[in-house]
Formats: C-alpha cells, structure tokens, sequence
C-alpha cells in the first residue's frame, strides 16, 4: 500500500529551511565540507525564526487536512494527527521488513558511516532513527509539508529543509554520501526528472536508496473476490494516478531501476519484499508484521483514499466512507491471505560521469 518516506527528524536547536523561499530570493544553501562543530554552528546561526504563511497554508478536503499543493509536488495523504499514526505504524513495518535496519545499502565501514551527509527525501513524518543511532553524521531531511516535521526532543544533528522535490534542486553538486527515498508513490509526475536531481546532489560513490510498496493487494488462497473491497483497492489507486499523472504503479512498471539506469546509476541491486496484511503468516514475524499493517489500514483508510479517490476519480465522500466501511470489515474478518510487494532498490554514483 502506498505511503510516504519517513526517517529523519529535527530538534529545537537544529534548522527549519524554507528552501522556496530561498530560491525566490537567490539564495542557496551552503553544505561545503567542514568540521562537525563548525556546520552545525552555522547552520543553527543561520536558523530561520519562523514558516512562511505560504508554507504552512493547508487545505481541507473532506474534512481532513492537506498541505496547499506547490508547484508539480503533490502529497495525497493527509498531515493530521490521525493518518500521521497510520504512517508511523507502517514506519515499524518497514523496518521489521528489513530484520530491524533502517537502510539496507552497504555505506561502508562504521567510521564512515559515523561522518556521513545524508539527504532523505519526502521525509514525511520524519523520525530521528538515523541521526540517534549516527549522531556524527549531518542528516537533512527534505517535505513539502511542513506540518508534520517534529518540534522538540530530537537530535541536533538534523535539521530539514521545506521545498518542492519536483522542482530544480538547491543543494550544490557533489554534496551527498547518502540518498534515501521511501513511498512517494502517486506524488510524482517525472521519475527519471527526480533520480537526476539526486543523481547531481550525490557525491561520486555515493549511494541511492529508494524504497517503495505496490499498491495492488493479491490473495494467496483462493478466497480472492474481484468485488471485494481488497480487490478495488489497488484498481482505484492505479486509475487515480493514470488520471493525475502521478503514477500509483511504481512497483509493478519497473520504475526504480530502469529511472536508475536513465539517470546514470551504476550497480544496480533490487530486493523484494511480500508484505502480508491480517495475522494469517505462519511464521511469528510475518504475523507481527500483517497485523501491523492490517492496524494501520484500518486505522485511517478514509485518510488514504479521500483525495487521490475523490479529485481524480470524483468519488463523493459518502461512497468513500461506505468502502472505507466495507474494507475495515473484510480486514477484520481475515479470511483472506493478502499481502503486497515491497521494493528496495540501490544504485551508485560512479566516480566519473
């Protein structure tokens, strides 16, 4: 099921960046190397007091709350209080998936990694996992919502930037040693646009991680109805991003790799992932993780499907609410084995382009 990236996060002493407003007055950021003192001094000298009104504007669809969209960068989930829990449900999920890791690119030896420049990109709900568990390295974490990045009690060695990924990038060439991306499904009009911005932001020998889960929900036993609600799930979602232009079906056309190779990545490796949904797994993890999703779905499905299901394919909210109804009760009956596909796909910068 789609979702958006979350893994970095900031803290009152670190910096909120408005990077569109920054391009709209010519400035740009500056990450040159430097020692750890010196960087973060700058950077929390350099902090900016307060959000634009701009930026912080929402939009309510259906009663829920959105950020405004900007430019070509859209969200369709919500940033309130409610799906904000779904999606931190699904973080856990994540990393059960990958056996506890928050990454699964080879950065190298623990020094290295201790000293790295890290970019997470649609950082969402943006936890602090990585900059706890790397407390040397510079960690930014980049939204175009800037209601959900955190407040108090995080690490200093993050800050975020707020801007529109779509858009021409700020950072210099050659900043980055990390790249992490994670569910922008259905967000983005110009993959291969993108993995060029991050290609050009990375250093040589730099690595890209990008993860993303399908949105089609298949059935193992038999039990599969083609009206059920599981069933439409990823139909809609697939039909809605064909009409946005925002493709729902990053997984099944392939996206992430053959984007990699357009945009100049070298030693491309994929990892799948099948992702149960419900408790029916036979093994103790796959339950804990099925029942983990099946919590986080019903617990906001109105969240996920009310505005790519209602501005691309014009459902009313009445007939979202009546298939959100309908979804939570065939979860809750669990009689289908359903499960989704989950990718990870890693590149590298090569030392010359």
């Amino acid at each position: 099921m789609p979702t958006p990236t979350t893994m970095s996060a900031a803290s009152d002493a670190g910096e909120i960046n408005l990077h569109a407003q920054q391009k709209e007055q010519g400035r740009a950021s500056d990450y040159e190397d430097t020692d750890i003192d010196s960087a973060y001094g700058d950077s929390v000298a350099s902090s900016t007091a307060s959000l634009s009104a701009s930026v912080l504007e929402d939009c309510k669809i259906n009663g829920r709350t959105y950020h405004c969209k900007r430019s070509r960068g859209q969200s369709w989930n919500p940033n309130d209080e409610k799906h904000c829990e779904a999606l931190d449900i699904l973080h856990g999920v994540s990393i059960l998936m990958q056996d506890g890791k928050l990454y699964l690119a080879d950065l190298g030896d623990n020094h290295r990694v201790r000293w790295l420049k890290v970019l997470d990109v649609g950082c969402g709900t943006a936890r602090s996992d990585f900059a706890d568990s790397h407390p040397l390295a510079e960690v930014i974490g980049i939204d175009i919502s800037a209601r959900q990045l955190p407040d108090s009690d995080l690490p200093l060695n993050v800050r975020f930037d707020v801007d529109d990924i779509t858009e021409a990038w700020t950072y210099p060439p050659n900043t980055f040693h990390y790249v992490h991306v994670r569910w922008l499904t259905g967000s983005i009009e110009d993959w291969i646009a993108l993995y060029k911005e991050i290609f050009k932001a990375l250093k040589p020998g730099g690595t890209f991680e990008h993860k993303e889960s399908s949105c089609m929900i298949r059935i193992d036993n038999g039990t599969r109805d083609p009206q059920s609600a599981l069933a439409k799930w990823g139909k809609m979602f697939i039909s809605a991003g064909q009409k946005s232009g925002r493709t729902f079906a990053v997984v099944e056309d392939d996206i992430q790799r053959e984007a990699m190779e357009a945009a100049g990545f070298i030693d491309i490796r994929v990892v799948n992932f099948k992702v149960p949904i419900g408790s029916w797994s036979a093994d103790e993890k796959g339950k804990s993780i099925g029942a983990a999703v099946d919590r986080a779905l019903q617990a906001d499905p109105e969240g996920f499907i009310n505005r790519p299901w209602g501005e691309s394919l014009g459902w009313e909210e009445d007939k979202m609410m009546v298939y959100a109804a309908y979804l939570r009760n065939e979860l809750k009956a669990g009689k289908s084995h359903a499960w989704c596909s989950m990718k990870v796909v890693i590149g590298k910068k090569p030392y010359t382009d």
